[in-house]
Protein backbone atom coordinates (compact mmCIF):
# COMPACT_ATOMS: atom_id res chain seq x y z
CA UNK A 1 0.00 0.00 0.00
CA UNK A 2 1.19 3.44 -0.77
CA UNK A 3 1.48 6.06 2.32
CA UNK A 4 -2.09 8.01 0.94
CA UNK A 5 -3.95 4.68 -0.13
CA UNK A 6 -6.40 4.43 2.87
CA UNK A 7 -8.10 7.87 1.42
CA UNK A 8 -9.47 5.73 -1.40
CA UNK A 9 -11.10 3.61 1.44
CA UNK A 10 -12.16 6.95 3.54
CA UNK A 11 -13.88 8.07 0.16
CA UNK A 12 -17.10 5.52 0.48
CA UNK A 13 -19.07 5.29 3.32
CA UNK A 14 -18.67 2.34 5.37
CA UNK A 15 -21.91 -0.24 4.34
CA UNK A 16 -21.51 -2.08 7.47
CA UNK A 17 -24.42 -1.53 9.57
CA UNK A 18 -22.43 -1.76 12.87
CA UNK A 19 -19.70 0.66 11.89
CA UNK A 20 -21.36 2.92 9.12
CA UNK A 21 -18.41 5.04 9.67
CA UNK A 22 -19.14 7.87 6.65
CA UNK A 23 -16.87 8.42 3.76
CA UNK A 24 -13.98 10.96 5.40
CA UNK A 25 -13.26 8.95 8.89
CA UNK A 26 -11.80 5.46 9.34
CA UNK A 27 -14.03 2.35 10.36
CA UNK A 28 -14.76 2.09 14.25
CA UNK A 29 -14.88 -1.07 16.27
CA UNK A 30 -17.75 -2.59 18.88
CA UNK A 31 -16.58 -0.66 21.78
CA UNK A 32 -16.40 2.79 19.72
CA UNK A 33 -12.51 2.67 19.35
CA UNK A 34 -10.82 3.13 15.45
CA UNK A 35 -10.73 -0.27 13.96
CA UNK A 36 -7.25 -1.30 13.58
CA UNK A 37 -8.21 -2.57 10.21
CA UNK A 38 -10.78 -1.10 7.84
CA UNK A 39 -13.99 -3.76 7.26
CA UNK A 40 -13.59 -5.83 4.06
CA UNK A 41 -17.06 -4.88 2.07
CA UNK A 42 -15.96 -1.37 2.80
CA UNK A 43 -11.92 -1.46 1.51
CA UNK A 44 -13.18 -3.93 -1.58
CA UNK A 45 -15.70 -0.81 -2.67
CA UNK A 46 -12.23 0.30 -4.00
CA UNK A 47 -11.30 -2.05 -7.37
CA UNK A 48 -7.33 -1.86 -6.34
CA UNK A 49 -8.29 -4.06 -2.63
CA UNK A 50 -11.22 -6.23 -4.20
CA UNK A 51 -8.99 -9.04 -3.65
CA UNK A 52 -6.83 -7.81 -0.61
CA UNK A 53 -7.31 -9.86 2.42
CA UNK A 54 -7.29 -6.69 5.08
CA UNK A 55 -6.23 -2.93 4.88
CA UNK A 56 -4.58 -1.95 7.74
CA UNK A 57 -5.53 1.79 9.67
CA UNK A 58 -2.81 4.00 9.30
CA UNK A 59 -1.27 5.49 12.22
CA UNK A 60 -2.51 8.85 11.22
CA UNK A 61 -5.94 7.70 12.66
CA UNK A 62 -4.68 6.28 15.84
CA UNK A 63 -6.40 2.95 15.68
CA UNK A 64 -7.50 1.59 19.26
CA UNK A 65 -8.42 5.18 19.83
CA UNK A 66 -11.77 6.96 20.60
CA UNK A 67 -13.56 7.04 17.45
CA UNK A 68 -14.83 10.62 16.24
CA UNK A 69 -16.68 11.63 13.00
CA UNK A 70 -14.30 13.63 10.67
CA UNK A 71 -15.00 16.04 7.96
CA UNK A 72 -16.19 14.37 4.84
CA UNK A 73 -13.73 14.61 1.60
CA UNK A 74 -14.78 17.28 -0.75
CA UNK A 75 -16.66 16.28 -3.74
CA UNK A 76 -14.90 16.53 -6.81
CA UNK A 77 -17.78 18.61 -8.35
CA UNK A 78 -18.01 20.82 -5.71
CA UNK A 79 -17.03 24.68 -6.01
CA UNK A 80 -14.43 25.45 -3.90
CA UNK A 81 -14.03 27.86 -1.23
CA UNK A 82 -11.53 29.73 -1.75
CA UNK A 83 -7.58 29.34 -3.39
CA UNK A 84 -4.94 28.93 -0.97
CA UNK A 85 -1.34 29.09 -2.54
CA UNK A 86 1.40 27.47 0.10
CA UNK A 87 5.02 28.11 -0.50
CA UNK A 88 8.13 25.51 0.58
CA UNK A 89 11.31 26.73 0.15
CA UNK A 90 14.78 24.60 0.44
CA UNK A 91 18.61 25.05 0.37
CA UNK A 92 20.78 22.17 1.22
CA UNK A 93 23.35 23.61 3.69
CA UNK A 94 22.77 26.17 6.34
CA UNK A 95 25.26 28.60 4.17
CA UNK A 96 23.09 28.88 1.60
CA UNK A 97 20.50 31.76 1.35
CA UNK A 98 17.01 31.53 0.91
CA UNK A 99 16.65 34.96 0.05
CA UNK A 100 15.96 34.19 -3.57
CA UNK A 101 13.37 31.59 -2.96
CA UNK A 102 11.37 33.81 -0.82
CA UNK A 103 11.22 36.59 -2.66
CA UNK A 104 10.12 34.70 -5.60
CA UNK A 105 7.75 32.99 -3.99
CA UNK A 106 6.14 36.20 -2.39
CA UNK A 107 6.00 37.51 -5.62
CA UNK A 108 3.67 34.92 -6.78
CA UNK A 109 1.21 35.57 -4.41
CA UNK A 110 2.19 33.14 -1.53
CA UNK A 111 0.96 34.09 1.80
CA UNK A 112 2.41 31.26 3.86
CA UNK A 113 5.60 29.47 3.48
CA UNK A 114 7.52 26.90 4.76
CA UNK A 115 11.51 27.14 5.09
CA UNK A 116 14.32 24.62 5.76
CA UNK A 117 17.98 24.28 5.36
CA UNK A 118 17.89 20.38 5.03
CA UNK A 119 19.53 18.45 2.00
CA UNK A 120 17.41 16.69 -0.40
CA UNK A 121 18.63 12.74 0.49
CA UNK A 122 17.29 13.25 4.05
CA UNK A 123 14.42 10.86 4.42
CA UNK A 124 11.92 13.26 6.35
CA UNK A 125 12.11 16.97 5.42
CA UNK A 126 9.93 18.42 8.25
CA UNK A 127 9.13 21.73 6.69
CA UNK A 128 7.87 19.80 3.63
CA UNK A 129 5.98 17.19 5.71
CA UNK A 130 4.45 20.50 7.48
CA UNK A 131 3.13 21.93 4.29
CA UNK A 132 1.57 19.11 2.65
CA UNK A 133 -0.17 18.36 5.83
CA UNK A 134 -1.39 21.88 6.00
CA UNK A 135 -2.30 21.34 1.84
CA UNK A 136 -4.15 18.38 2.85
CA UNK A 137 -6.53 20.49 5.80
CA UNK A 138 -7.35 23.16 3.78
CA UNK A 139 -8.49 21.02 0.87
CA UNK A 140 -10.44 18.59 2.85
CA UNK A 141 -12.18 21.99 4.27
CA UNK A 142 -13.07 22.58 0.33
CA UNK A 143 -10.59 25.60 -0.45
CA UNK A 144 -8.55 24.65 -3.69
CA UNK A 145 -4.53 24.17 -2.76
CA UNK A 146 -1.44 24.89 -5.07
CA UNK A 147 1.94 23.97 -3.40
CA UNK A 148 4.28 26.44 -4.97
CA UNK A 149 8.02 25.62 -5.22
CA UNK A 150 10.88 28.28 -6.82
CA UNK A 151 12.42 25.10 -9.05
CA UNK A 152 12.15 21.36 -8.46
CA UNK A 153 14.97 20.45 -7.45
CA UNK A 154 14.03 22.29 -4.16
CA UNK A 155 11.18 19.67 -3.86
CA UNK A 156 12.90 16.66 -4.85
CA UNK A 157 14.70 14.40 -7.75
CA UNK A 158 13.55 11.96 -10.40
CA UNK A 159 10.93 9.31 -8.67
CA UNK A 160 10.55 11.08 -5.63
CA UNK A 161 9.57 13.75 -6.74
CA UNK A 162 7.33 11.71 -8.84
CA UNK A 163 5.85 9.71 -6.23
CA UNK A 164 5.34 13.45 -4.29
CA UNK A 165 3.63 14.84 -6.95
CA UNK A 166 1.33 11.65 -7.40
CA UNK A 167 0.29 12.04 -3.87
CA UNK A 168 -0.41 15.56 -3.96
CA UNK A 169 -2.68 14.77 -7.13
CA UNK A 170 -4.52 12.52 -5.46
CA UNK A 171 -5.66 14.86 -2.49
CA UNK A 172 -6.88 17.28 -5.04
CA UNK A 173 -3.45 19.33 -4.19
CA UNK A 174 -2.00 21.30 -7.12
CA UNK A 175 1.96 21.52 -7.94
CA UNK A 176 3.81 24.46 -9.33
CA UNK A 177 6.82 25.52 -10.19
CA UNK A 178 8.22 29.05 -10.90
CA UNK A 179 11.05 28.67 -12.76
CA UNK A 180 13.34 25.69 -14.13
CA UNK A 181 12.75 22.43 -16.12
CA UNK A 182 9.85 21.77 -14.95
CA UNK A 183 8.33 25.45 -14.62
CA UNK A 184 4.69 26.08 -14.44
CA UNK A 185 1.49 23.87 -13.33
CA UNK A 186 2.11 20.44 -13.45
CA UNK A 187 0.06 16.87 -14.13
CA UNK A 188 1.97 14.52 -12.37
CA UNK A 189 0.48 11.83 -14.41
CA UNK A 190 1.18 13.65 -17.80
CA UNK A 191 4.18 12.14 -19.98
CA UNK A 192 6.06 15.14 -20.15
CA UNK A 193 6.36 15.83 -16.25
CA UNK A 194 7.34 12.12 -15.73
CA UNK A 195 10.29 12.19 -18.50
CA UNK A 196 11.50 15.39 -16.91
CA UNK A 197 11.25 14.63 -13.03
CA UNK A 198 13.29 11.06 -13.97
CA UNK A 199 16.11 13.12 -16.35
CA UNK A 200 16.29 15.11 -12.99
CA UNK A 201 17.58 12.47 -11.28
CA UNK A 202 19.18 11.17 -13.43
CA UNK A 203 21.58 14.71 -13.73
CA UNK A 204 23.01 14.31 -9.58
CA UNK A 205 24.22 10.82 -10.67
CA UNK A 206 25.51 11.91 -14.09
CA UNK A 207 27.59 14.64 -12.57
CA UNK A 208 29.18 12.03 -10.34
CA UNK A 209 30.00 9.93 -12.60
CA UNK A 210 31.81 12.40 -14.86
CA UNK A 211 33.74 13.59 -11.89
CA UNK A 212 34.78 10.09 -10.56
CA UNK A 213 36.11 9.28 -14.09
CA UNK A 214 37.56 13.49 -14.10
CA UNK A 215 39.37 12.35 -11.09
CA UNK A 216 40.68 8.83 -12.00
CA UNK A 217 42.37 10.44 -15.53
CA UNK A 218 43.87 12.87 -13.42
CA UNK A 219 45.64 10.31 -10.77
CA UNK A 220 46.62 8.08 -13.81
CA UNK A 221 48.39 11.09 -14.72
CA UNK A 222 49.89 11.38 -11.89
CA UNK A 223 47.62 14.91 -10.97
CA UNK A 224 46.97 15.08 -7.12
CA UNK A 225 43.27 15.35 -6.10
CA UNK A 226 41.68 18.19 -3.74
CA UNK A 227 42.55 20.95 -2.37
CA UNK A 228 47.05 21.88 -1.58
CA UNK A 229 48.61 19.91 1.29
CA UNK A 230 49.16 22.12 4.17
CA UNK A 231 50.37 19.73 6.45
CA UNK A 232 53.98 18.12 7.13
CA UNK A 233 56.25 16.09 9.20
CA UNK A 234 56.98 18.57 11.87
CA UNK A 235 53.18 19.89 11.91
CA UNK A 236 51.79 16.38 12.75
CA UNK A 237 54.94 15.78 15.44
CA UNK A 238 53.92 19.02 16.91
CA UNK A 239 49.77 18.25 16.56
CA UNK A 240 50.55 14.36 18.56
CA UNK A 241 52.95 16.35 21.28
CA UNK A 242 49.78 18.60 22.00
CA UNK A 243 47.54 16.27 21.81
CA UNK A 244 49.09 14.22 24.69
CA UNK A 245 48.06 17.51 26.64
CA UNK A 246 44.65 17.00 26.05
CA UNK A 247 43.98 20.13 24.17
CA UNK A 248 40.90 20.09 21.78
CA UNK A 249 41.15 20.18 18.32
CA UNK A 250 40.80 24.07 17.66
CA UNK A 251 43.24 24.42 20.46
CA UNK A 252 46.20 22.65 18.68
CA UNK A 253 45.30 23.87 15.38
CA UNK A 254 45.62 27.69 17.00
CA UNK A 255 48.91 26.36 17.76
CA UNK A 256 50.01 25.38 14.44
CA UNK A 257 51.70 27.20 12.25
CA UNK A 258 51.35 26.60 7.98
CA UNK A 259 55.10 27.05 6.46
CA UNK A 260 54.39 26.45 2.48
CA UNK A 261 51.44 27.59 0.19
CA UNK A 262 49.18 30.20 -0.24
CA UNK A 263 48.27 29.84 3.27
CA UNK A 264 51.64 30.00 4.63
CA UNK A 265 51.72 31.45 8.32
CA UNK A 266 48.38 31.10 8.57
CA UNK A 267 46.80 27.89 11.41
CA UNK A 268 45.25 25.00 10.05
CA UNK A 269 41.62 24.70 10.38
CA UNK A 270 40.80 22.06 13.03
CA UNK A 271 39.27 19.51 10.09
CA UNK A 272 42.92 19.59 8.58
CA UNK A 273 44.07 18.86 12.03
CA UNK A 274 41.23 16.08 12.89
CA UNK A 275 42.24 14.28 9.38
CA UNK A 276 45.76 14.68 9.89
CA UNK A 277 45.69 12.74 13.39
CA UNK A 278 43.12 10.31 11.90
CA UNK A 279 45.40 9.42 8.89
CA UNK A 280 48.17 8.78 11.09
CA UNK A 281 46.63 6.56 13.60
CA UNK A 282 44.90 4.69 10.86
CA UNK A 283 48.48 4.24 9.45
CA UNK A 284 50.10 3.47 13.08
CA UNK A 285 47.16 0.54 13.36
CA UNK A 286 47.72 -0.82 9.95
CA UNK A 287 51.61 -1.23 10.38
Amino acid sequence: MRDDDFLRVEAHDCPMTSCAAPAGSPCRAGKGKVAVQYHTARFRLVPAFAKALNVPTPAVRKPGTLWIELPRPVAADAEPAGHARIGYARASTVRQSLDTQLDALKAAGVTRVFAEKISTRATVRPELDQAVTLARELRAAGVAVTLVVHEHKRLGRGLDLAALAEQLKAAGIGLEFLTGELQGSHDPSGVVFTVLAALSGMEREYIRDRTLEGHESARARGKAIGGAVVTDENMLSMALHLRGQDLSLRDIAARLVITRGKKKGRPPSAATVLRMLRDHDQQTAAN
